[in-house]
């Protein structure tokens, strides 16, 4: 497949009580967001509660992902561990699975230092033969990926995107500055995204892109052919889908609205717990503004 662009939707992990994943309903939500012309699919990114499943969990859901895409979209998946060979055997059965990237994602419960961080991403990138899409959540991860460590992340000749979800976009802009062609810009739903087009990003990963994947599109084709003023009109729309879930747990904002829409995705894995009646009414109001 050629290189990695677009709407990619953070996939959520159907999972029932029990903790069998449900594969059918992944099937289907696989289906329905190609229809509605998604340029890839991103299982287990942090919508899709990567910190909460076990391995069997998550290996389900990247095998059905790819299943599900039959390779009519690439298929990115997730790989996070707080040890590094770890890491690099989820990459390695991804690969052989069928993934057509890796979203490279970092957990530490001690603090690491810079050397540690690059050390993680780079032997994850020297054991697959794909693309690796790095991951940069500073809210999120004691340790962060620093503008100096992306520099020299960006010359493997193997990791060509970064996904970043600072909230910063002066900080993107810092990347691409910095990076120029080595590496590649997707933004989360933290930044807007139209003003990430516009200093030259490539696209999003997000889980609101689950629930409102035709208007997500149609935005990127709007800021693909820099007709700003347009897309500026639907970006405001919707952003208030970011604004909602940004009050709630993100998993549980987009399980809910995939609940309303007829995905039968399950809870949240515990401890995490679903949305009240009253925060599942707030996002079955802004839904309905989509139709």
């Amino acid at each position: 497949m050629s290189g990695f662009h677009g709407v990619f939707p953070y996939l959520v992990s159907p999972i029932d009580p029990s903790g069998e994943i449900r594969t059918k309903v992944l099937e289907k939500l696989c289906d329905d967001l190609i229809a509605a012309g998604v340029h890839g699919l991103t299982p287990l990114g942090s919508t899709g509660e990567f910190a909460y499943l076990d391995a069997a969990q998550r290996m389900a859901v990247v095998e059905t992902t790819i299943a599900a895409a039959r390779r009519r979209v690439p298929v990115v998946a997730g790989v996070v561990s707080t040890s590094t060979a770890d890491a690099v055997a989820q990459a390695r059965a991804y690969q052989k699975c069928g993934a057509d990237g890796i979203l490279a994602i970092l957990e530490a419960y001690f603090p690491l230092p810079d050397a540690g961080v690059e050390a993680y991403f780079r032997a994850i990138a020297d054991a697959v033969d794909i693309p690796v899409v790095i991951y940069t959540n500073p809210q999120f991860q004691r340790s962060d990926l620093t503008l100096d460590v992306i520099e020299r992340l960006a010359a493997h000749p193997r990791i060509g995107y970064i996904k970043d979800a600072s909230t910063n976009t002066g900080r993107l802009l810092s990347i691409i500055n910095r990076c120029g062609d080595g590496i590649k810009v997707f933004a989360a739903s933290a930044h807007i995204p139209a003003a990430v087009m516009m200093i030259g990003g490539l696209g999003w990963m997000a889980g609101p892109a689950c629930i409102v994947p035709r208007q997500s599109v149609a935005l990127y084709e709007l800021c693909r052919a820099k007709r700003w003023d347009e897309a500026m009109v639907l970006q405001r729309r919707l952003w208030r889908v970011n604004e909602t879930f940004a009050r709630f747990n993100l998993a549980a904002c987009i399980k809910a609205g995939l609940a309303i829409q007829g995905y039968d995705v399950g809870d949240p894995v515990p401890p995490q717990a679903g949305l009240t009646a009253e925060q599942r009414k707030v996002v079955e109001t802004v839904l309905q503004e989509f139709g």
